[in-house]
């Protein structure tokens, strides 16, 4: 196959050191990755599947998180959404000869994430979504392309430093996530909120005790207000973040874990991985074996 090598600038967005110095998630580092977008890409899929009509079209709508640093964000004045989940939309979108320019990048939340899917607001979805067997009932799921893990974000003073020491507390996280199922069966009291910027506001006026969600995620907004904010416990979860598609489309699902395996064997996730989430300082882990995909 034949590749045209384009440069996507994506945001230096550290999650620790880095995004304190700067103290704006949004900020351009100058950082970049190449993209492969693969020239006649509709040659390579077969009549009728949605690969051949995204290539044919040169038109894809993927649904990403624009709240979240070094995973999915975009600030005001951002021409496209940066982070790690945006770059794996760029790396799929490429081998459907669909540059990181012509991509339609739709805010997508918690909630709707399977909405979106089933309406057909987006094609994919690569919003921080965690797998399960019950969100696999409902849309389909690729990956995992990346596996994190659940802790709690507190303010600086906090006497939180278990989990024992939650139960009973209010804990905030996105209303439809996992993250509140999770801190609920530990014995807090769990408030869901549209966005996670709107839990953090919570912790940070004290309304609520502290917040939950992916590590990964907390550490960029902790990194924000070094001077209020602190994440504490170890991972108690295991969070296996995958590619939404429509069931309705089930070939999709072998395409994406094709795709993702040869960008882990080429080094392009990580790559992708390192200039973003591996801005921290952190060190890329190994890319997770992905899931087989059910029978189409």
């Amino acid at each position: 196959m034949r590749f045209i090598r384009t440069k996507a600038v994506i945001a230096t967005v550290g999650l620790a050191l880095s995004l304190a110095a700067c103290g704006d998630a949004g900020d351009d580092g100058g950082e970049t990755t190449d993209v492969e977008v693969q020239e006649n890409a509709g040659d390579e899929f077969d009549d009728g599947t949605a690969m051949k009509e995204f290539a044919d079209s040169g038109e894809i709508t993927i649904g990403v998180k624009y709240d979240q640093p070094g995973i999915g964000f975009k600030g005001a004045t951002d021409d496209m959404p940066v982070g790690f989940d945006p770059e794996i939309g760029k790396i799929l979108a490429g081998s459907l000869g669909i540059a990181p320019e012509d991509i339609t990048w739709k805010e997508t939340i918690s909630d709707n994430r399977e909405p979106f899917l089933q309406e057909g607001e987006v094609d994919l979805v690569i919003a921080s979504y965690s797998i399960t067997d019950e969100r696999r009932q409902i849309v389909g799921q690729a990956g995992p392309y990346y596996v994190t893990g659940q802790q709690l974000l507190v303010k600086s003073d906090s006497d939180i430093e278990s989990l024992d020491d939650v139960k009973g507390t209010e804990v905030c996280s996105v209303t439809g996530s996992t993250s509140l199922e999770n801190i609920k069966a530990e014995g807090a009291k769990p408030r869901g909120f549209d966005t996670y910027s709107e839990c953090v506001d919570q912790v940070l006026s004290g309304t609520v005790d502290a917040m939950t969600t992916d590590g990964a995620i907390l550490l960029g907004y902790a990194a924000e207000n070094p001077d209020e904010l602190k994440v504490v416990v170890e991972p108690f979860s295991e969070e296996r973040y995958g590619v939404g598609y429509s069931l309705d489309k089930p070939e999709m699902c072998q395409w994406i874990v094709d795709t993702l395996t040869d960008a882990q064997e080429d080094g392009t996730w990580g790559e992708a991985f390192e200039a973003t989430l591996g801005q921290s300082g952190v060190e890329t882990p190994e890319p997770p074996a992905m899931d087989e995909c059910p029978a189409a």
